[in-house]
């Protein structure tokens, strides 16, 4: 597992530069994840790393294919001081975990091993010992990212077809 640190106000035309967005699937859009701020992002990303954030990370345009793209790399999950709300909610909306909690942001180094309680919001830093609490989700949100997404969760539940 990898930690991805970035500084503040992250926005959506550096996630997933405008120039891809009619790629033609989830896996074209991850292949340019980042790309604009860190080149070797989509080659050394890996299933189950974390990318941390600044403050107003997702800020910008309100594009769904930002945490998309993130997501389609296999990232865990954000951790990041603050989310725009509209890349807090469509994050949720396609079932990928983001975490405020800027003691984490501050506390964890790139080179440090991570593990996070998505219920409880715990984020332990495995190799400081440190421990932080982000506010963890409702259940019906925990719900949601289980399923996969919020259209996903409302055919679980028979709400939707």
């Amino acid at each position: 597992m990898k930690i991805y640190k970035y500084g503040d106000n992250v926005d959506t035309d550096v996630i997933i530069p405008a120039r891809y967005l009619n790629a033609p699937d989830e896996k074209s859009l991850a292949s340019h994840c980042m790309e604009d701020i860190d080149a070797g992002f989509a080659s050394t990303v890996n299933e189950g790393d974390i990318v941390i954030g600044g403050a107003n990370f997702g800020c910008g345009s309100s594009r769904e294919h930002a945490p998309l793209a993130i997501k389609a790399c296999g990232v865990k999950c954000v951790i990041a001081k603050s989310f725009a709300r509209i890349f807090y909610r469509n994050a949720i909306n396609i079932g990928f975990p983001i975490l405020e909690c800027p003691q984490a942001v501050d506390g964890i180094s790139a080179e440090d091993q991570v593990s996070v309680d998505f219920r409880t919001g715990v984020i332990i830093d495995e190799t400081t010992g440190e421990r932080f609490q982000a506010a963890p989700f409702p259940e019906f949100v925990n719900g949601i990212i289980e399923h996969g997404g919020l259209l996903k969760s409302l055919k679980a539940r028979g709400v939707a077809k």
